[in-house]
């Protein structure tokens, strides 16, 4: 990949207490990449996210871009970066292009040049025609693109979002995304996020999985999903741990407990289903399905607990 030693993160640690929240986190990531980091709550990916941010400050490590140190606190930093924050940060008072107008004052954006950029992004964003209607109106999804919108404003190197789906159903985040990656085709512009939601990860050109503030692995959606492998076979019945123990027994796979049900990894699970149907007693199964590895199953594989 060109540019790929745009952005590397070194080494960065951060404790809070005894806790360590992110352990020695070290990965490279290309100009025009789209970077996620994947994992559950408290794998440390907010975490990751406010030190990139300067947010918070690392006990150890660093940031370089572009081969050159590069704190998040300076501000010659600072300017390259758009951010996403989980939480809302738009004034619902304002209408969206009031909310534009005061982003666009805070990064120096004055006069003609910013009237462009606003009208430029409510067109990208589609929200041209609700612009001077009051925020507060607005669905989630909509103050979501509004949002981004706003940490465009000053045409941002590098992207950073923190669960920028959260809360946002499907279609609307099919659609952010569509944005999105037009903007990184366009512009070239790096985005990183975090995120807990594998639909969501789809979209990434690779992935860090997190766990317990580290990364535990490291590569494209594709290639984490072949760490799977074959089928995935999924058993939900009364006493799944009993349930587990037999299938063990007859069968010799090793099977995982997750959420309640039992999740077994096969090359052919359309061969294993009947033989699993009739060999265990009758009514102990209340479902049997079978699906291709997700990433989901990717962070099962890997640490035997689900993203949940």
């Amino acid at each position: 990949m060109a540019d790929a030693g745009f952005l590397r993160l070194e080494g960065l640690t951060r404790r809070f207490g005894e806790r360590v929240a992110v352990d020695r986190l070290t990965v490279d990531i290309a100009r025009g990449e789209v970077f996620g980091f994947l994992g559950p709550n408290g794998a440390g990916k907010s975490t990751t996210f406010h030190l990139l941010t300067g947010l918070l400050a690392p006990d150890a490590g660093r940031v370089l871009l572009e081969g050159i140190e590069a704190p998040p606190t300076d501000g010659r930093v600072r300017r390259r970066l758009g951010v996403v924050f989980q939480d809302p940060s738009l004034d619902d008072k304002l209408t969206a292009l009031e909310n534009l107008k005061l982003g666009a004052a805070l990064y120096g954006l004055t006069g003609r040049r910013a009237d462009a950029r606003i009208a430029e992004l409510l067109g990208l964003v589609e929200l041209g025609d609700r612009a001077k209607e009051p925020v507060e109106r607005y669905s989630g999804g909509m103050k979501r693109r509004l949002e981004i919108a706003r940490v465009l404003l000053h045409e941002p190197e590098i992207l950073v979002m923190d669960e920028p789906s959260r809360g946002i159903d499907a279609p609307t985040q099919r659609r952010i995304w569509e944005q999105l990656l037009e903007l990184r085709r366009t512009r070239r512009m790096t985005i990183l996020l975090t995120t807990h939601q594998p639909e969501e990860a789809e979209y990434c050109d690779r992935l860090a999985v997190l766990d317990h503030g580290r990364v535990i692995a490291c590569d494209t959606p594709e290639q984490l999903r072949r760490e799977v492998g074959g089928d995935v076979v999924i058993l939900d019945g009364d006493g799944p741990e009993e349930l587990a123990a037999e299938v063990r027994a007859r069968f010799g796979f090793e099977p995982r407990l997750v959420d309640g049900t039992i999740v077994i990894e096969t090359p052919r699970g359309h061969e294993l289903i009947p033989r699993l149907v009739e060999a265990l007693p009758p009514g102990r199964l209340r479902s049997v399905s079978m699906r291709r590895p997700t990433l989901a199953d990717v962070f099962v594989h890997l640490t035997g607990r689900g993203l949940n």
